[in-house]
């Protein structure tokens, strides 16, 4: 099972927070936090999402990508699949949900493929680093057994996770998409097909 785990800190005084917004971001944490301010550390933390009550990750989702989401081609890909259990996962600021990454079961013709996202971040928190955490998290969380990887997103910003469109351009999608965006992370090289539609798995 997935274990609660400490990810990174911010650092608070009694009446303001200094995050990465405001403090010299970057993706390591604070560059500078001023050395005559009393420190008080509060400890973010990364779960499950099984663990969460219902509702809460849709709240995050609404919040993140807006009430319209569901008719998003990604959702077409995964229709009527359950999230996988050990890759989907939270990032709680105390009992606060402020990002999620969720990934599905789908296939390439007889090929199983891991569909990643949505990567969720809420909005008042958005560049802080935390989307690069999740990817990092789920990464981290994989198994020997896990298929190949396929998401649709920036190339520029998931290709330092292993994601490239090579090997897609022969796939087609149940809905719109940018080619340049159909991201594969295969680092086994396990033979795909050349062509095939993507979708659900069985």
């Amino acid at each position: 099972m997935f274990q609660t785990n400490a990810i990174f800190q911010d650092y608070i005084t009694e009446s303001s927070i200094i995050d990465w917004t405001n403090a010299g971001c970057n993706d390591s944490g604070p560059a500078y936090v001023s050395s005559n301010i009393p420190l008080v550390r509060l400890i973010m933390h990364a779960t499950a999402l099984s663990n969460l009550a219902d509702g809460v990750v849709d709240a995050l989702l609404d919040d993140a990508f807006g009430l319209d989401r569901h008719q998003r081609t990604a959702y077409l890909l995964r229709k009527g699949m359950s999230a996988i259990g050990h890759l989907s996962l939270g990032i709680l600021d105390g009992d606060e949900l402020v990002g999620s990454i969720q990934c599905w079961p789908i296939r390439v013709g007889d090929a199983a493929l891991i569909l990643v996202g949505p990567v969720a971040v809420a909005s008042h928190r958005q560049n802080a680093g935390i989307g690069t955490r999740l990817m990092q998290l789920m990464l981290d969380a994989i198994q020997p057994d896990d298929a190949p990887m396929v998401m649709i997103g920036d190339p520029e910003y998931y290709g330092r996770f292993g994601f490239t469109a090579e090997g897609t351009s022969g796939w087609t999608l149940p809905g719109p998409w940018e080619p340049r965006r159909l991201l594969l992370r295969n680092p086994a090289m396990l033979a795909l097909p050349e062509h095939g539609v993507l979708g659900p798995a069985d």
